[in-house]
C-alpha cells in the first residue's frame, strides 16, 4: 500500500504536449536516471542496489528514481472509470460486488483498486492509465532526442542498445495480456510448491489494459528484515533459488526484482510472486553458454568464462589484456557467492563497490555492447543479491547452483 494521505488525484496527460508539459521539469533528471540505470544495468548492478549505494549514484536521481518509477499520484474518479467503460463497457459496475474507487498502490503505468467479486472473493484490479502504452514510442524519443542534444556520455555505454531494449521492455509492461498468460505459466509450474504462491487470474475482468488476480495479503519483502535471522535466510534463499530456477530451468524468467513484487506471509510462509509484466524467455542456445559462464564462476576457472564470454557476444576477441581481465575479475566478483560450499553472509557484501572500481575500464576499452538478454537477467539476478543484503541473510548457495547445474 503505497497511497498515503499525501497522494493526490492527478489527472493523467494522455497527448504528448501533456505528458511533456507535465513531466517537463523531471525531463533531464529522467534522462540521467535512465542513463544510470543503463550503466548500472551492464554491469550487473541493479536499480535498488545503486540507490543502497550514495557513492554510486547521486542521490538527486534516486529522487527521480522514486518519482517517476514509484509514483503514489493516482488518477480521478471520473478517468479511472473511463478506462473501465473502455475495456467493459457502461455495465461494468455490474462485475462486482464492491469496489473501492481510491486506489491502494500506484506506479509509474497503473494504479491498483480492492474489489469484491460476487462471490465474496477479493481481488485486486490493476488499471492502466491511458494514453501510457500509445505513447512508449513517442515518450522514448524525446527521452533520446536530449541524450543526443547533449552528447556526453561515452560511446562505451552503447546507449542506443539500452534504448531499443527499454523500449521493448515497455511495451511488454504495458500488455496485460501477456502479463497474464506468464501469471499462469508460474502459476502453473509452481503450483504443488509451498515456499511459492502465485495469485489466481480472473479473466472475466482481464483486458489489455485491466489485470484482476486474488488479493493477497502479507508484508513487501524488504520489511521480512524485521524478522528472526531463520526466516530471513528462508525467505533471501527462496528468491534466489527461485531466480536459478527461472534462468536454467525454465528459461523464463520475471525479470524485476523491485522489493514491492515479492510479498512474504508469515503465516503461511510463503513468498507470492507479484507483477509479471516484465517477464521474458531465453533461448536454450543462450542459456547453454550462460550456465558455463558461471560454473567458471563457481570453479575460479577463469578460461571457461573468457571462453563462453566472447560465444556469449560479451567480448569480441579484439579488447586490450586490461579489458578481458576487467571483464572476467567482474564476472568472478557476482560469482562469489557460488564458490564455495560455505555460508555466505550477505550483510558483509560490497560487491556493487568492487563492480564500480571497474567500471572505468569498461568506458575505456568496451568493444560491444553485453546481449540483450542480459540487461533483464542481470537486473533480477543482481536484485536477488541485493534482496538477500537488505535482509543481512546468511546461507549456503554453491549446492543451489551445482543441484541446478547437475539436472541441466
Amino acid at each position: 500500500d503505497n497511497i498515503t494521505s499525501q497522494s493526490k488525484e492527478r489527472r493523467v496527460p494522455t497527448s504528448r504536449i501533456g505528458r511533456l508539459a507535465s513531466f517537463g521539469g523531471l525531463a533531464a533528471g529522467m534522462a540521467m536516471s535512465s542513463l544510470s540505470d543503463a550503466a548500472m544495468k551492464s554491469f550487473g548492478i541493479s536499480e535498488q542496489d545503486s540507490k543502497s549505494n550514495v557513492s554510486v549514484v547521486d542521490p538527486k536521481l534516486t529522487e527521480v528514481f522514486d518519482r517517476v518509477r514509484q509514483s503514489a499520484d493516482y488518477m480521478p474518479v471520473s478517468q479511472m472509470k473511463k478506462v473501465l467503460v473502455e475495456e467493459f463497457g457502461e455495465d461494468w459496475r455490474s462485475k462486482v460486488k464492491e469496489f473501492d474507487e481510491k486506489p491502494f498502490a500506484a506506479a509509474s503505468i497503473g494504479q491498483v483498486h480492492r474489489a469484491v467479486l460476487h462471490n465474496g472473493t477479493e481481488v485486486a484490479m490493476k488499471i492502466q492509465y491511458p494514453g501510457v502504452a500509445d505513447s512508449i514510442n513517442s515518450d522514448i524519443d524525446n527521452l533520446v532526442s536530449l541524450l543526443k542534444f547533449w552528447d556526453i556520455f561515452p560511446e562505451q555505454l552503447f546507449i542506443d542498445k539500452f534504448i531499443d531494449v527499454s523500449r521493448r521492455e515497455l511495451a511488454w509492461e504495458c500488455d496485460y495480456e501477456r502479463e497474464a498468460e506468464y501469471m499462469n505459466k508460474f502459476r502453473d509450474v509452481l503450483a504443488g510448491e509451498e515456499m511459492y504462491g502465485v495469485p489466481e487470474i480472473f479473466p472475466e475482468l482481464c483486458t489489455k489494459r485491466v489485470l484482476t488476480t486474488q488479493l493477497i495479503t502479507g508484508i513487501p519483502i524488504d520489511q521480512v528484515v524485521n524478522l528472526p535471522q531463520d526466516e530471513r535466510n528462508y525467505v533471501a534463499a527462496s528468491v534466489l533459488r527461485l531466480v536459478l530456477r527461472e534462468i536454467f530451468e525454465l528459461k523464463y524468467m520475471q525479470t524485476d526484482p523491485n522489493w514491492a513484487n515479492f510479498f512474504y506471509n508469515e503465516q503461511q510462509q510463503k513468498l507470492w510472486l507479484l507483477d509479471f509484466g516484465a517477464s521474458r524467455s531465453y533461448s536454450k542456445e543462450f542459456v547453454d553458454d550462460y550456465i558455463e559462464v558461471v560454473k567458471g564462476a563457481a570453479d575460479g576457472d577463469r578460461e571457461l568464462v573468457l571462453e563462453k564470454s566472447k560465444k556469449l557476444g560479451f567480448l569480441t576477441g579484439y579488447e586490450p589484456k586490461v579489458m578481458l581481465d576487467a571483464h572476467v575479475d567482474a564476472i568472478m566478483i557476482l560469482g562469489e557467492p557460488f564458490a564455495n560450499d560455505d555460508v555466505h553472509d550477505f550483510s558483509t557484501q560490497n560487491t556493487s563497490h568492487r563492480i564500480m572500481n571497474i567500471i572505468p575500464v569498461f568506458m575505456k576499452h568496451r568493444l560491444t555492447p553485453p546481449p540483450e538478454e542480459t540487461y533483464s537477467l542481470h537486473r533480477k539476478l543482481s536484485g536477488a543479491f541485493l534482496i538477500a543484503t537488505k535482509l543481512k541473510a546468511k546461507f549456503a548457495c554453491q549446492r543451489m547452483f551445482f543441484d541446478v547445474y547437475e539436472q541441466y
